[in-house]
């Protein structure tokens, strides 16, 4: 069985604690797109962890990890989050690389730093992890592909030429920085053959043959539905699809395989980085009080640290990504952050030129958007510890009702902690 997991909001949901614990009852966990530009918590028995490009089921003995051809494979950034969870007493995990992953080279990074800064006022908010010029490249077809690097010298200098006629003319002309060095470049994907050697295979046939002999298979997704490229609030968004059915691309099985999706949707909402964001809360003294309270010492980027922005839970927005997604089921989390509030706002409906709509519309209709608030009880109280749905306090379980009954889909989790015990299962 296949299940995937993935985000309905702007990414930053809590997919890394749910991961986490739906690891263990996996025996493969697929990382199938996305880069080092996103991190996902987790917090278990050996301590609190940022993981960047592992997949999130690198703690148990019994999984094997798997990093897809959809990934965006930064080499030493994966070698070094090795050692780092290594260093911490975690085991070895078992990692396979697939042959048709791509690799961020460092002139990618350098090109995403070159571009944020040219365009100052108006740039994207990335995390210049790469992203956006590794993609580029990728359906440019200038990419360069795990198995490439066991290329012979010759091919792979001829490579380095095309790539540095174009990449010269930019650095020289558009950004005036220095130009790429060929020789510098060979002996990098000389590096990047000798890390990556042992872990490399065909993943796709090892997936496939996998689902022959019965085994359950976790899809583990980066960022959410609104920063999917087709589908979120273009051009604010990621550069590969954040959606669940791109898991069967981007990791070579077939599209029926996928039998469940899991959609992390949250409490409350929070984005980082540029783009439309209708129930911002524009009041910084009340966005830094939630800020502070959110997540799991506080909203900030596990990437960057920046502070992320904040605002009321949307149900247009979520409903909206839940629907893209597939979802077969929805997980609430980060629920017990609310528990401060007297009174807690629901974004319900959009008013755009004066008339209100509930269907998430393109980003230019997005940008005139005010939200139209239904205002809620708070609960007042610190829910951290109760382990039964019916033991919340009424108000608690009012809102998760009511947030079940605006996005259309069973909440059938509901996180009220930063720890793997702190779940509530609904019936």
């Amino acid at each position: 069985m296949v299940t995937a997991i993935v985000g309905a909001n702007w990414g930053d949901e809590g997919k890394g604690k749910i991961t986490d614990m739906l690891a263990k009852e996996s025996d493969i966990i697929v990382r199938f797109q996305g880069g080092s530009n996103a991190g996902h918590t987790i917090i278990n028995n050996y301590g609190k962890f940022a993981l960047h490009l592992l997949p999130s089921g690198v703690f148990y003995n019994h999984t094997a990890n798997v990093i897809g051809n959809g990934v965006a494979l930064n080499i030493p950034y994966l070698f070094n989050e090795i050692e780092s969870i290594v260093q911490r007493g975690v085991p070895a995990p078992k990692l396979l690389v697939s042959d048709r992953a791509q690799v961020v080279m460092p002139y990618h990074i350098t090109f995403d730093e070159y571009e944020e800064e040219r365009l100052g006022k108006k740039s994207f908010g990335s995390t210049k992890s790469g992203i956006a010029p590794f993609y580029s490249d990728k359906y440019a077809k200038t990419g360069i592909q795990v198995s490439e690097l066991f290329l012979d010298d010759e091919a792979l200098k001829e490579k380095i030429k095309g790539i540095c006629i174009k990449k010269n003319i930019l650095l020289k002309h558009l950004y005036n920085k220095p130009e790429l060095d060929e020789e510098e470049l060979l002996e990098t994907l000389h590096s990047y053959r000798d890390m990556v050697a042992p872990y490399v295979c065909d993943v796709s046939n090892f997936l496939r043959k996998s689902l022959k002999e019965g085994k359950n298979i976790l899809l583990e997704g980066q960022l959410g539905s609104l920063k999917d490229p087709d589908h979120g609030i273009y051009p604010m968004v990621t550069s590969s699809s954040t959606l669940a059915a791109y898991g069967a691309v981007g990791a070579g099985i077939p599209p029926y395989e996928i039998k469940r999706i899991v959609t992390v949707v949250k409490a409350y909402s929070s984005a980082v980085g540029a783009g439309e964001f209708v129930s911002e809360i524009l009041d910084e003294e009340e966005a830094e009080q939630l800020r502070k309270h959110g997540g799991d010492g506080g909203e900030y980027g596990a990437t960057t640290g920046r502070p992320r922005r904040m605002g009321w839970f949307d149900a247009v927005a979520t409903r909206y990504g839940c629907e893209i997604q597939g979802a077969t089921e929805v997980v609430l989390t980060v629920l017990d952050c609310l528990g401060y509030l007297k009174e807690i706002p629901v974004c319900t409906g959009y008013e755009i030129d004066g008339r209100v709509i509930t269907d998430f519309p393109v980003t230019a209709e997005l940008a005139k958007a005010k939200p139209v608030y239904e205002v809620l009880p708070g609960w007042e109280c610190d829910i951290c510890g109760i382990t039964e749905y019916s033991q919340l306090p009424v108000n608690c379980r009012k809102y998760i009702e009511f947030i079940e009954k605006q996005i259309g889909k069973p909440v059938k989790m509901v996180s009220n902690g930063p720890k793997r015990t702190d779940i509530i299962y609904r019936q």
